[in-house]
C-alpha cells in the first residue's frame, strides 16, 4: 500500500514538471511567436490625421525631407516632393519604368531623355531628390500652390490629378521629419538582429544634412542640434532605425525606444543634443 502511494506521488510529481516545463516552453515559444508577428510600420500622427509607411519607405522619405532641411527649404516643398515621390515609386528607388517612361527611374521615376540626368545619377537617391527641388523652386509660388499642382509642374504627368491622393501622408511626414511637429514619427520594429554601425550611421546622417558636430560615446552618437533641426535629425533617426539597428534616440526631454514600442515618452536628458544609440553584438533590443 506504502509502495503504491509513493508511485502516486512520484506519478504527480512528474505530471506537475511536465506540466511546468510545458507552460514554459508555450510561453517562450509564444514571446518567440509574437515577435515574428509584429507588423513593422513606421507612422506620422499629426493632430486626427495619422499616416503610415513601411519601414523601406520611411527611410527615402527621411532622405528626401532632410534634403530639402539642408536646402533651407520649407517643409512644404519636403510635402510636395514625398506626395510625388509616393505616386511616382512608391517611395523606393525603383529600377524601371512604364510603358508612359520606359526609361524613368528612380524614386521620382525621372528620365534621363528628358534631361534629368543619366540613368546612374536618377538612381542616386540624393541626387534625385535635388533634381526635383532643383525643379521646383524654379515653380513661381509653388508654396501656395495645390500639391497636385506643383508636383505636376515639375513632373508632368500623363495623370496630373495622381498626386492629390498621396496629400496627406506627404504633410504629415513631412511635418515630422522636418522637425516642424515633434514627436510625430515613430515607427514599431522587432528585436535588433546585429550591432549596430556608428561610423555608417554618422556618414548618412552627414550625407543627409551636411555637416553636423558630432560624437561617440560607447554605443551612441551624439549630435549637436538644436531646436527643429534636433527634431529632424532625432525623427529621422528613428525612420532609419531598422537598418541601422537603433535601439534608442533621446532629444529634448523625450525619447524613443524600440522595445518599448509605444511612441515618444518623456525622459531626463540634456539639450541642445540628439542621442542615437544602436545595438551593442548580441544585444538584441
Amino acid at each position: 500500500m506504502g509502495r503504491r502511494r509513493g508511485l502516486r506521488r512520484l506519478a504527480v510529481l512528474l505530471l506537475t514538471l511536465a506540466l511546468v516545463a510545458g507552460g514554459i516552453y508555450s510561453a517562450v515559444f509564444f514571446l518567440q511567436r509574437s515577435e515574428t508577428l509584429v507588423s513593422e510600420r513606421c507612422r506620422a500622427d499629426i493632430g486626427e490625421r495619422t499616416s503610415e509607411l513601411a519601414p523601406d519607405q520611411a527611410v527615402y522619405a527621411s532622405l528626401i525631407t532632410a534634403v530639402a532641411v539642408q536646402r533651407g527649404l520649407p517643409p512644404r516643398a519636403a510635402s510636395i516632393a514625398l506626395a510625388t515621390a509616393m505616386q511616382e515609386s512608391k517611395l523606393r528607388n525603383i529600377d524601371h519604368g512604364d510603358q508612359a517612361g520606359p526609361d524613368s527611374r528612380g524614386l521620382f521615376q525621372q528620365r534621363p531623355s528628358q534631361g534629368w540626368g543619366t540613368q546612374a545619377q536618377v538612381m542616386d537617391p540624393y541626387y534625385a531628390a535635388n533634381a526635383f527641388y532643383d525643379a521646383l523652386v524654379k515653380v513661381p509660388n509653388y508654396e501656395s500652390l495645390e500639391i497636385t499642382d506643383a508636383a505636376q509642374r515639375v513632373q508632368r504627368s500623363a495623370y496630373p490629378t495622381a498626386y492629390a491622393q498621396h496629400e496627406q501622408m506627404g504633410r504629415t511626414f513631412a511635418s515630422g521629419l522636418t522637425g516642424q511637429t515633434p514627436g510625430a514619427v515613430q515607427c514599431t520594429l522587432r528585436s535588433t538582429e546585429a550591432g549596430g554601425d556608428i561610423a555608417a550611421l554618422s556618414a548618412e546622417l552627414g550625407q543627409a544634412y551636411g555637416p553636423l558636430g558630432t560624437a561617440v560615446d560607447g554605443a551612441t552618437l551624439v549630435v549637436d542640434a538644436a531646436g527643429s533641426q534636433a527634431w529632424s535629425v532625432a525623427q529621422w533617426a528613428v525612420a532609419n532605425a531598422k537598418g541601422f539597428e537603433v535601439t534608442r534616440v533621446e532629444v529634448a526631454g523625450q525619447s524613443w525606444t524600440r522595445a518599448a514600442r509605444d511612441g515618444w515618452q518623456e525622459t531626463a536628458g540634456p539639450d541642445g543634443q540628439v542621442r542615437i544609440t544602436v545595438a551593442a553584438d548580441g544585444d538584441g533590443s
